[in-house]
């Protein structure tokens, strides 16, 4: 299916507009870190949320709640004081083929970070030039800097990287959570050493489909490549703000069945 450019712009508009409403918070995993108020119970809420954001939907929030839980609905304060000792009880936490193991990497490298960094926004930032056209040396840098302690081998498959051809879906969500100003209140925009018109569009399987089907990507392959070209097609729409179209994509290919 095709459409004249400003068709096709009117179009994910509307479903834009349409689903970036505070409804759409309640069924969706940014509900996690909408818990929160504190910016670093924020960062790290979404953190695991975005991470966890496999498979159903409603499975996802319940089991984030369930983490949320064993940090004592104190992600922060928890993350920041725990001992290893504490660590225990995470050994047991499992989603899909995230385990304790994970876990237990995880809040060691949060702990060591935010015992130095007051904000996860430098993780990422850090690794960002002005200049730079979008975040995929915010994503390198941050992948490199994650696993720079020693680590299981198996926890690599859980943080990607551009370096790799990934197409970075989790953390782009990550990012477009942290980073993006919305007007109406799904996205948090705590974050302003990133500029929203540098984000990439969080692109799976749904959003591929959706995509190539309206001719705005060559192909389905879910890569870095095609977030690349995906967001280089949505920013002719909306420079400064070409991410707002993932509520179209993923409502249009996962609440509506598009594809």
């Amino acid at each position: 299916m095709t459409m004249k450019f400003q068709q096709l712009k009117e179009f994910l508009d509307a479903k834009a507009e349409h689903y970036d409403q505070p409804g759409f918070i309640a069924g969706d995993p940014v509900s996690i870190p909408h818990r929160f108020t504190k910016l670093q119970d924020i960062e790290i809420a979404g953190l695991f949320a975005a991470i966890l954001a496999w498979g159903n939907r409603t499975t996802i929030i319940n089991k984030c709640t369930e983490l949320m839980g064993l940090f004592d609905n104190a992600p922060y304060d928890y993350i920041l004081n725990h001992e290893p000792r504490d660590r225990m009880k995470l050994m047991h936490f499992r989603h899909r083929t995230f385990n304790g193991l994970d876990l237990l990497y995880f809040t060691e490298f949060l702990q060591h970070y935010y015992s130095n960094v007051t904000s996860l926004e430098f993780a990422f930032s850090g690794y960002l030039q002005p200049e730079d056209t979008n975040v995929e040396n915010a994503l390198t840098g941050f992948q490199k800097m994650f696993f720079a302690m020693e680590h299981p081998e198996r926890t690599r498959k859980h943080v990607s990287s551009p370096a790799r051809n990934s197409a970075c879906k989790r953390l782009n969500m990550f990012l477009r959570w942290m980073v993006r100003q919305d007007k109406n209140g799904v996205d948090f925009g705590l974050w302003k050493q990133i500029s929203p018109s540098q984000l990439v569009c969080p692109v799976d399987i749904h959003v591929s489909r959706v995509a190539a089907r309206l001719g705005l990507i060559q192909s389905a392959d879910a890569n870095w490549k095609t977030a690349l070209e995906l967001t280089s097609q949505l920013r002719l729409m909306e420079p400064a703000d070409p991410v707002k179209y993932d509520f179209a994509l993923f409502g249009l290919g996962v609440i509506e069945k598009y594809v």
